[in-house]
């Protein structure tokens, strides 16, 4: 695979030519809608129930800190 070789002085250049093409306050842009996608692929893969016993372990923890 081609992305074994990259390295540092690798990924400065590719940063440096993104910021030239889409400007430093686009690739912010591009990082946060990128971010977004991600997310929204992880709960769209994560089935249901692990999602409920999620927040339910959320609740528990919540009410043992309010407790202490």
């Amino acid at each position: 695979m081609f992305l074994k070789n990259l390295g540092v002085p690798e990924l400065i250049l590719i940063l440096v030519i993104a910021i030239l093409i889409f400007g430093p306050g686009r690739i912010g842009k591009i990082g946060a809608e990128l971010g977004k996608g991600i997310r929204g692929f992880k709960e769209g893969v994560t089935p249901e129930k692990d999602k409920e016993a999620d927040e339910s372990n959320d609740v528990g923890e919540d009410t043992k800190e309010d407790k202490a």
